[in-house]
């Protein structure tokens, strides 16, 4: 039983230690790209010594093999002038030369090899940061979009408006203020109203020219014509 229990713990820590990854993935997500970046550029910061160094190796390594060319034309200077003894001193030298030569040429092809190593590296691991990071963007702006439809598909965060809610808003908003408007221009209306009929009232007792043409004055205007055409 007691086995069972601590079993059924693990279990519970375990997966609350998952439900808190997931609620946090973006955030580790970052911080892990972060960390990536830095171990990145640590690695070109070194890659970019090692070329230093190695460019310096071969600016001394072709200042030897020119040293060595120079003491061999002195050597058969000497040799032909016959001053065996100063000749046999350039060519210990020589030797020596030769021995640090071929020694330095090794180690430069070897540190030449492993610099072309590490700049493949280098340049796999810029481009996975840089797809990485390009996933990472691409997976914010698709939580902040499942975020905005929340409201469809979960329960929203109580201090958050949904975009659904927002429209309602909207909706309710657009209605008030088409429901005053109507209001207004029924109220107009009215008021046109009134004020026409208190107008036609004064034309009705003579106050003011007539509104409406009468039947005395339609024969009135025929009987000028008439006279006229007489």
């Amino acid at each position: 039983m007691f086995k069972m229990f601590v079993t059924l713990f693990r279990g519970g820590v375990a997966e609350a230690g998952e439900a808190i990854a997931d609620r946090n993935a973006l955030l580790i997500l970052d911080q892990q790209v972060r960390d990536a970046t830095a171990a990145f550029d640590r690695a070109k910061k070194s890659l970019a010594v090692a070329i230093a160094q190695d460019q310096q190796e071969t600016v001394r390594l072709d200042a030897t093999r020119a040293r060595i060319a120079e003491l061999e034309q002195r050597v058969a200077a000497a040799l032909g002038a016959g001053d065996d003894v100063l000749a046999r001193e350039g060519a210990e030298a020589i030797a020596t030369l030769e021995a640090d030569r071929d020694s330095a040429s090794a180690a430069q092809a070897l540190f030449a090899a492993e610099i072309l190593r590490l700049r493949r590296h280098v340049a796999q691991a810029q481009a996975r940061i840089a797809e990485l990071d390009r996933g990472r963007r691409l997976a914010r702006a698709s939580e902040a979009v499942r975020d905005m439809r929340r409201g469809r598909t979960e329960e929203a965060r109580p201090h958050e408006a949904t975009l659904a809610e927002a429209e309602q808003t909207l909706k309710r908003l657009r209605e008030r203020q088409t429901q005053a408007d109507a209001a207004d221009l029924a109220l107009e209306e009215l008021d046109g109203a009134a004020t026409a009929s208190v107008t036609e009232k004064l034309a009705a007792r003579g106050y003011g020219p007539r509104l409406k043409p009468t039947a005395d004055d339609v024969l009135a205007r025929l009987r000028g014509k008439s006279a006229q055409s007489v």
